[in-house]
């Protein structure tokens, strides 16, 4: 290896230390000012105490924008959910431009600003006649989540052998059946991984639910309008260090679901053991 090559390796290795520092440096201080005894997040810190977190229990507001919350994410994630298992099942199997299309349009909101997808949604609901509700921020939820459902059940679809559905299909099995009995089962781990995943999209979604909302604020919406109130800060501090400790879990654990779900049906080296065919149609045994 050049001396180039181990100084550029050298500097590469500085900038990803400076990026992950200037990343996640930010959030590492929420945890460490909730603990502190003081209003103010600043250092020197004054003291260490449990009582932000104790303001957290008894609060009927925090309590509404929790139960706000986690309706609208199980909700949303669930059609999510099931919308990326259609959509990324119908672009690898159907065939079709149509489907592919489908396919495309739904992984297209992660490239639009959430702004943009809420004044849109907000002009949407309110020509048809909704208005800002729970269920006009469930459908927004939706839109937002659907492209990470769509390309975790598309890779998952990937995955599994497409000798597996041939098999089906050739011993008789409608395409009905061999999604229901076949394909899902086998998808299983990664069905879990995307609704996690979406109901953590949903759970944080700010900027949708800020257009969407109305008399029944989130807990997004809760945290940023206590943001206004200087003795509320290390209460919301308390709040966010705990939802970001349920949200490592949770992402960390769809993850490992997601990962063990390709590993079990990831293609194994041939067993030395097995016969062989060889061109003339006989098996010939390979000792290990």
């Amino acid at each position: 290896m050049s001396a180039r090559t181990q100084g550029g390796g050298r500097w590469l290795g500085v900038y990803v230390v400076a990026y992950l520092v200037f990343l996640y440096l930010p959030v590492l201080l929420i945890p460490l000012f909730s603990f502190n005894d003081s209003i103010q997040a600043a250092f020197p810190l004054q003291g260490f105490t449990l009582q932000w977190y104790a303001t957290l229990y008894g609060n009927s507001a925090l309590s509404g924008a929790l139960v706000n919350s986690l309706v609208i994410g199980i909700i949303a994630a669930t059609g999510a959910t099931l919308c990326g298992i259609t959509v990324s099942y119908m672009d690898l199997y159907g065939r079709s431009p149509l489907a592919a299309t489908i396919s495309a349009i739904a992984r297209l909101p992660i490239l639009i600003p959430g702004v943009i997808i809420g004044i849109s949604l907000l002009i949407l609901i309110n020509l048809i006649g909704l208005g800002p509700s729970r269920i006009a921020i469930v459908l927004g939820h939706i839109l937002v989540a659907l492209p990470t459902t769509v390309v975790i059940m598309r890779s998952r679809f990937a995955a599994i052998p497409k000798t597996i559905r041939e098999a089906a299909l050739d011993l008789g099995a409608s395409d009905w059946t061999t999604f229901r009995r076949v394909m899902l089962p086998l998808s299983l781990p990664a069905i879990v991984s995307a609704f996690m995943l979406a109901f953590l999209i949903s759970f944080d979604e700010f900027i949708v639910v800020f257009f969407l909302a109305g008399t029944e604020p989130t807990l997004p919406l809760y945290i940023w309008s206590q943001l206004r109130f200087p003795k509320s800060l290390p209460t919301v501090m308390a709040l966010g260090t705990s939802i970001l400790a349920v949200s490592f879990v949770i992402a960390g654990f769809a993850q490992i679901l997601r990962h063990r779900g390709l590993s079990a049906t990831a293609p194994r080296p041939a067993n030395p053991s097995q016969p062989k065919q060889t061109k003339r149609g006989e098996l010939q045994w390979h000792s290990t």
